[in-house]
């Protein structure tokens, strides 16, 4: 059986969050983290959804590759 494969606008609404692309880059460019943060470590996010994120990375669960994505691109500061 095939793992899902995850988009970045599908995690956004698992997080409760507004997956428009406009309010996806919108949240990216306003939560930036420091070089040394991790992504669940972030206080911008509820304690429900830090856990989330800690678990899909500690379990390499199906989440995970797009927490990854999420995490470059909220640590990826060219343009800030």
């Amino acid at each position: 059986m095939e793992k899902p494969v995850y988009e970045l606008a599908s995690l956004f609404r698992q997080l409760g969050l507004p997956d428009g692309e406009e309010e996806m880059d919108r949240f990216i460019a306003e939560h930036r983290l420091a070089p040394d943060q991790a992504i669940e470590a972030a206080p911008f996010w509820s304690s429900a959804q830090a856990a989330f994120l800690s678990e899909e990375l500690a379990e390499d669960a199906d989440w995970a590759e797009v927490v990854d994505g999420l995490n470059v691109l909220l640590h990826d500061q060219r343009g800030a």
